[in-house]
Parts: C-alpha cells; structure tokens; sequence
C-alpha cells in the first residue's frame, strides 16, 4: 500500500488518504484480506494525526471497502466485483501486486524523483542533480571524434563489444589508474555503462540475503538501496571530517563478520569529506585482518581543486581485496554512461558473466569516443578546465551562504567534488524546507535519503556544479529566505548583524 499527503493542495488530508486507499482496493492493488497499517502507525509515517487516519478509514468502512477482524486489525474485506466497477465492464487493467516481484518492491518510492523532475524545469534553479555541467563539457572536441569515426566508415564503433570494452579502450584506463598510483593489467580492467552499473553488479553476485553490508553514514542513497534490494543488512559507520571512522568499523567487523564495506573515501557523496590517509591505511589493513572486500566508489577522485587528492585506496592494496570504481561521466557528460572497474581477474570474470545478462556491454560508439578522447590527450587537457570552473562555483556558493544565510545553518568547503553539505538550524525540517524552496523556485536534496539510520531530516546537500554561474548566488539566497521564513513561523531569531556564521571547518 502506498500513500503520500499532498500539503500544497487544497484537499483535506483525510480524503487524499480515503481516495488513495479506495482507488488501489477498486483497482485490485489491495486484495480481500489485505491488513491496512494501524492507525497511529500509518498516521506517524504521513506526518498527520491520528484522527486524520480514523475519519480516512471510518469513510472506507462506510462504503464497506474495509472492516475490523479481532486478531488482525483492520482488512480489505471481499466485495462483488459488478458493484465496485459501476457498470463499466470486467477490469482491463492487470492486478500489478500479483504482476511485480518482490525484487521489485525493495525499490523505494522516493522524494529525490519528484524532485529531479522539478529541476529539469527551466525557471528553476537547481542544486539537486548530481550531474557535470552541460556548459564544461569538450563538446567540440567529441562531436570531432564522433565526426571522425563515422565519416572513415569505422563500422566496428558500432558493432558489438566484448562485454569488458575492447582492449584498447581497457590499456587506456590502465595509463589513467597510473596516474592515479595505481599499477594495474587490461585484463584486470572492465568498462561499465556508468559507475553505479558497478554497484548493482557488485550487489548481484556477492550478496546473499543476510549478508551484513558496511556503508558509511551518510552514504550514496542508491548504493544502499541496491544492497537492500539483495537482502543485505545495512550497518552505517559515522564519517567525520576525517571520513569513515575506522576505530568504530573494527568493533562492527570484529563482532558480524560483514561481506563487504562500500566507501566513497575521496569527496564523499553527499558530504564531500575525505578520508585522511592515515585511516586510510588503516581501512585496508582492516579488509585484510578480516578478509572483507572493499567496494571504493571513486567517481569524484579527478575533481580535486586545491593542492593533490589522497591515493585511492586500489593503490594500497596488493592483494585483490579493493574493488575500485569510477565514471567519466562527472568529469565529461553524464550522457555517456561510462565508467569502469579495476579488481582482481576473477572479480572481473564474475562481474562480465553478470553484465552480459544485463546489457551485452557498453556502447560501442562511448567506448570509441573515450578512447579517441584519451588517446589524443584531450582528457588530460580537460579535466584542469572543469576543475577551474568548479573551484569557481564552490566558491560562489560557500561566499553566497556566508551572506545570506541564517543563524546556525553550518556547512562546509571541500576541497573538490560536487557537494557543499549543510547542517539546519534547530527549528528547520529539511521535509519543510523542500515546499518553501520549491515555492522560491530553487529545489535541493534532503540528507535523510542518504542515512540508513531513518535520520538526516536536519541536513540538506547542495550541488555546486550544475547550475550556471550566474545563478549560483541568487538560488542560494532564494533558499536561505525560505530558512528565514521557517524559522520565524517557529519563533526563531533571524540572523543579525551581530550573529556569526558557522561554516564547517
């Protein structure tokens, strides 16, 4: 059963639940016996009182949609089906509860959707997307290569691929993980439709249901989920602006034996730490005491904008216990759906017999262009000039929060990445945040999808690489009026001349 309170409508939030309810009993999605959640449980999860919840079910009750079993609570009780369809004839649409698995059901409804819907709109400023800025990308240089391709008639660029990319393209990601200290063969390498495809496969072939998974918290939300929809147990290590906290990760390694700890150790994702290098060390040696594997999601490891970023982790490692992945589409265009893995031969060989299930392999013409791209040295020529422009707009944002933000709001300044993370001012629900924002035209993620843990509702991630230069300033200063405007409709102080600001340092 699902149900969501529309608050910026006019309608009472006792029928928006009444009318979603009839229509998913009507609809065959609720079948005769379905239990309906208990009325303060379901009130709790709606954020509405509990008589809200009452009149919702007293008016499906009276129309006979629901009643109350001693023992059960309250159920979808059997119906004639001539009287619910009205007249309209025999139901055309399938019963989708019966069609859909339960893989499927693992997949959270979530906020995040809606609001990368909303950003899409022109009249909005968005700092929701995770995505590289249209107007960096090397759009010349890659309509070159593409131009080039096809105009010599190279068939194979769009012909099939071996299901790990085809060598050329494998020995190039050998030069860049070189030059990111990493030692590593071409057979040892894979391409993938994107980072995360790295993640999912990672999640099929080595989770079992029970498996303990270790992510930080927070942590990159579809990660989490991925592992959840494969049965795993989520076990979150706190981050602080040192990253993972590797002294708490060994009581938890030592007490549940976990099958895999996933980690985004360089300008994390959402919070945009990094993890020192000391614990660094410490993290594989840990993997190597208990004989753990080490997911490392590196998508951020070449957007470094001051001084050098830390070794990856695959560079510590000597053994084959760090699974390393990374994308080109952070620091090119997201509409590639590229990235690649560096692991031991025999987790490359379980993670290409998966893929072929999947997708066969990349896109033979992505993969032409990357190499072309690489090969040419236009990558290395490009990756400084994205660095320049996101240094620049980190820095508008950090200054734009400096000048227009409330008391209390903290927030941080990576060193590279795509993330600036806040902490709200008491008062401030990120949840309420999301509608006054909205109302101001500008839209952001809330931190509590990244927590396992069911909390984060005081936090909020801002993205500093998508929108336009020109309105990074006037989108920070549209959300901060609408913290303004929370916190006095709760009694709160406004910021004064007087009052500091509370970066995180």
């Amino acid at each position: 059963m699902h149900v969501t309170i529309k608050r910026e409508t006019d309608t009472p939030a006792y029928m928006q639940i009444f009318e979603q309810i009839r229509r998913q009993i009507l609809s065959g999605e609720l079948l005769s016996g379905f239990r309906l959640p208990p009325e303060r449980k379901l009130a709790e999860s709606l954020g509405v009182n509990r008589t809200t919840v009452v009149n919702a079910y007293r008016k499906l009750k009276a129309e006979g949609l629901i009643g109350s079993q001693v023992g059960r609570g309250t159920v979808v009780l059997s119906y004639p089906q001539e009287d619910l369809n009205s007249g309209t004839g025999n139901m055309q649409e399938p019963v989708w509860n019966q069609v859909f698995s339960q893989y499927s059901n693992g997949f959270d409804s979530c906020i995040v959707k809606d609001l990368l819907t909303l950003a899409s709109r022109k009249d909005v400023i968005s700092f929701a997307t995770g995505i590289a800025s249209p107007e960096t990308g090397p759009i010349q240089a890659l309509a070159g290569i593409e131009h080039e391709i096809v105009e010599k008639k190279n068939y194979r660029a769009l012909l099939h691929t071996p299901t790990e990319g085809f060598s050329s393209l494998r020995e190039a990601v050998c030069g860049l993980m070189q030059k990111r200290g990493v030692s590593c063969q071409w057979d040892e390498t894979m391409l993938l439709s994107g980072s995360q495809q790295g993640i999912d496969l990672a999640a099929r072939i080595m989770i079992d249901p029970g498996d303990v998974v270790v992510v930080e918290e927070p942590s990159f939300f579809p990660a989490v989920q991925a592992f959840k929809t494969m049965g795993a147990r989520i076990m979150g290590i706190p981050i602080d602006d040192r990253g993972m906290r590797v002294d708490v990760l060994e009581q938890l390694l030592h007490r549940y034996r976990p099958k895999l700890i996933y980690t985004i150790p360089t300008f994390h994702n959402p919070s945009g730490t990094e993890m020192e290098l000391e614990r660094r060390r410490q993290l594989v040696e840990l993997a190597y005491k208990y004989r753990v594997l080490i997911i490392e999601d590196d998508a951020y490891g070449d957007l470094c904008y001051e001084g050098r970023a830390l070794p990856a982790l695959k560079s510590l490692d000597h053994d084959g216990y760090v699974v390393y992945l990374s994308t080109f589409s952070k620091t090119v265009y997201s509409g590639l759906r590229l990235g690649w893995m560096v692991a031991h031969k025999e987790v490359v060989k379980k993670f290409a017999a998966a893929k072929q299930v999947m997708d066969l392999h990349s896109s033979s013409l992505s993969q032409w262009i990357v190499e072309r791209f690489i090969a040419s040295g236009g990558l290395d020529a490009h990756i400084p000039k994205v660095c320049r422009e996101y240094r620049i707009k980190r820095d508008t944002m950090y200054d734009a929060l400096s000048k227009y933000a409330p008391a209390d709001l903290i927030w941080n300044r990576p060193r590279g990445g795509y993330y600036i993370w806040c902490k709200l001012p008491p008062g401030i629900s990120a949840a309420k945040l999301i509608s006054k924002a909205a109302e101001r035209k500008v839209v952001f993620v809330p931190g509590s999808p990244f927590f396992s843990s069911g909390q984060g509702d005081d936090f909020l991630r801002l993205n500093f690489t998508f929108a336009p230069r020109k309105d990074v300033d006037e989108g920070v200063q549209r959300l901060c009026e609408a913290m303004k405007e929370l916190l006095d409709n709760s009694d709160h102080q406004e910021i004064g001349p007087d009052l500091e600001i509370n970066p995180i340092v």
